[in-house]
């Protein structure tokens, strides 16, 4: 199969979906791959890596899709994208579409074939979001620490604490693997960590980080309770292909002291705060009843080699299901529809599970 890799065109997305590596296993399976020029670029990866082991070199964007028949990509595809795909593609990316019904709409009028990366099951799980929400849960936690400072507006408070001094106090949302992971940087720093779920099993997880965690079943009312003494609320809530639940109300954020902060890792899905709206890592912030927003969409994309090399080793089995022909229908984890707005819309030309 002839397989093309663009470059990305969200706003400040330094990613790539293939490494050279895995680029050239799928050379060496018999397959033509295809890379726009530049693509690697912002992960550490020239070109000349890429036409080493056999990659074609294609000089933009309209070169490339039309040499390729399977697109892999990492964000959903932008206006300038959309103009280019076709019908006969088949498209596999990240794609968020509960999050995004003008997108599912364009898609459904190419009438291409689309896989979305983020609901792709196998055992249960999400093997192709895990290293994308383990990435974004420590950006979550980096980023709310650097908020907290004064000259970035916040209220001038040291995350960890010290002797003498109160710990800052971090709420998280979910106890998945974004916030997981933002709990456990959170709880190496020093802070007191606050996570909701309401699975019994992750609760014991977050429990066990340590004596400065605290793992709580998400009653609205000792959410409201919690997040109105927080410096950080992290919001790390996942319905696998549905949009985000809206867990912290405007009422909960005029709770919170000036100068807190808000991160949303759901915002590719909709948001979990109520307050919440998508921003670009060029205007990453925004201001609400005096506590920072940060819901930057593609939060992973400010550190591309890492994510990168690890996005790269998750889908490249999938790519080689996908590159094998029709045959990669039969596989329970690449099939299912749309969920748009929490109800189903399943139409033939996007099958798998988007």
């Amino acid at each position: 199969m002839r397989i093309g890799i663009p470059s990305e065109t969200k706003t400040l997305e330094g990613r790539v979906a293939l490494i050279p590596a895995a680029a050239a296993d799928l050379v060496r399976r018999g397959h033509e791959v295809f890379i726009q020029a530049g693509a690697g670029e912002k992960s550490g990866f020239s070109d000349e890596a890429y036409s080493k082991v056999g990659v074609k070199i294609v000089p933009d964007a309209a070169a490339l899709y039309e040499a390729g028949e399977l697109i892999v990509k990492v964000k959903e595809p932008i206006a300038g994208d959309l103009a280019l795909l076709k019908k006969h593609h088949l498209l596999f990316c990240y794609l968020h579409l509960a999050a995004e019904p003008a997108l599912t709409k364009s898609l459904l009028d190419i009438g291409l074939t689309g896989v979305a990366f983020e609901s792709v099951e196998e055992n249960g799980g999400l093997p192709l979001l895990l290293p994308m929400s383990v990435i974004a849960g420590r950006i979550a936690t980096q980023i709310g620490t650097t908020l907290l400072h004064r000259p970035q507006g916040g209220k001038g408070k040291l995350l960890g604490g010290m002797a003498s001094t109160p710990r800052g106090k971090v709420v998280v949302l979910g106890a998945g693997a974004a916030g997981g992971n933002a709990a456990a940087l959170a709880a190496a720093a020093g802070a007191n960590v606050v996570v909701f779920d309401k699975r019994q099993d992750r609760l014991a997880e977050m429990m066990a980080m340590g004596p400065n965690v605290t793992a709580l079943y998400a009653y609205e009312s000792t959410v409201a309770e919690e997040v109105a003494t927080a410096d950080i609320v992290v919001g790390a809530v996942l319905i696998p292909s549905a949009k985000a639940p809206r867990v912290v109300t405007e009422d909960m954020v005029k709770t919170m002291e000036k100068g807190s902060v808000l991160v949303d890792i759901s915002i590719d899905q909709g948001g979990c705060f109520e307050t919440s709206r998508p921003t670009t890592w060029k205007e990453p912030t925004y201001d609400v009843h005096g506590v920072t927003h940060f819901c930057v969409t593609n939060m992973p994309g400010a550190v591309p080699q890492t994510s990168s090399v690890a996005i790269s080793a998750a889908i490249l089995p999938y790519v080689q299901r996908l590159a094998a022909g029709n045959e990669w229908r039969q596989f329970e984890p690449l099939r299912g529809g749309i969920n748009v707005d929490g109800g189903e819309l399943v139409h033939p030309a996007l099958k798998g599970m988007i």
